[in-house]
């Protein structure tokens, strides 16, 4: 079993119009709703991939309410931890005359300590059987900063291999922790070590504690440093699409071979290929199963040598 964590769940919104034009009306010409937050994503796309996953953290209110009952009938199982406050929207405007999204985000449910003691023991009991854990997204208020860096120690202590995909100060906190793995963003990379060299970032951040870190660099796929070793990998080619989701289907990859014990190249190319395919999706958020098995093979993975 793989665990997902989303502290910060949401309900993700997307309204469809022709054409987003600052101070006017408009008129929606679609409106879905699913359930979101890193680690949901994850899990759902793990769960499309035929491994079972479980989903934890936080619901409430009635916008909780309808979270769950999006997520009932995924393959995810919901071991989320009820709170007092209404769980968050976040709204997506995608503009249909030029492919563009807006991204309005709550900033999600006041948090109390007894509900933090609850989610802890929760934590604690589906470690017991899982197989691998990620700590995803961003902490909602109540939280506090090291929040994940406790939780990356009480993984650690369990002997469960532990990814973190979160950002800013919890990103910087929870490296000391020493997880397993991190994959910040190009430009996390540089708010967390002043670095925009994207090679001297990622080994900026195993010094500070992390045994690997996947650094993803947007269409041109990711660089890896690993303790076998640093590697590139790319897709065969630059894609145009919705971004939206591509970092969570790379987690899911990353995960998903981690627990079917491939080496890292393999590790790797599942990652940039379900990236790839979810930024070619028609719908936010997923990956395109097909375009997924086409570009498998043809991800180009290759030891990476630093430019003199």
């Amino acid at each position: 079993m793989i665990l997902t964590v989303t502290l910060n769940t949401a309900l993700d919104v997307t309204y469809t119009v022709d054409a987003l034009v600052p101070h006017t009306s408009h008129r929606v010409g679609e409106v879905t709703e699913r359930p979101g937050g890193k680690g949901l994503n994850v899990a759902r796309v793990l769960g499309a991939l035929g491994h079972d996953s479980v989903v934890t953290g936080f619901a409430g209110g009635p916008t909780g309410d309808v979270l769950r009952s999006l997520l009932a009938p995924l393959p995810p199982r919901d071991a989320l931890v009820p709170v007092a406050g209404n769980t968050r929207r976040t709204l997506a405007v995608t503009d249909r005359s030029t492919g563009d999204t807006t991204q309005l985000n709550e900033p999600g449910p006041q948090v109390s300590a007894a509900e933090w003691a609850a989610f802890l023991r929760t934590y604690g009991e589906l470690l017991a059987d899982a197989d691998a854990v990620a700590l995803c997204g961003s902490l909602p208020p109540g939280i506090h900063v090291g929040a994940y860096a406790d939780l990356v120690r009480i993984a650690r202590a369990a002997a469960v291999p532990v990814l973190l995909d979160t950002s800013g100060e919890p990103l910087r906190r929870g490296i000391a922790a020493r997880p397993d793995l991190v994959k910040p963003n190009a430009e996390e990379l540089a708010q967390l070590t002043g670095s925009r060299d994207p090679l001297r970032a990622a080994g900026d951040a195993r010094r500070r504690g992390a045994h690997t870190v996947i650094a993803s660099l947007g269409p041109d796929g990711v660089l890896a440093l690993t303790p076998d070793g640093v590697w590139r990998a790319a897709p065969p080619a630059p894609v145009r699409g919705n971004p939206t989701g591509a970092g969570d289907s790379a987690v899911a990859g990353l995960l998903s071979a981690l627990a079917e014990g491939l080496d890292w190249p393999e590790r790797l190319a599942r990652a940039v290929a379900l990236s790839t395919a979810t930024v070619l999706a028609p719908t936010a958020g997923e990956f395109d199963a097909a375009a997924y098995a086409e570009l498998l093979p043809r991800i180009v993975v290759e030891p990476h040598t630093p430019t003199p």
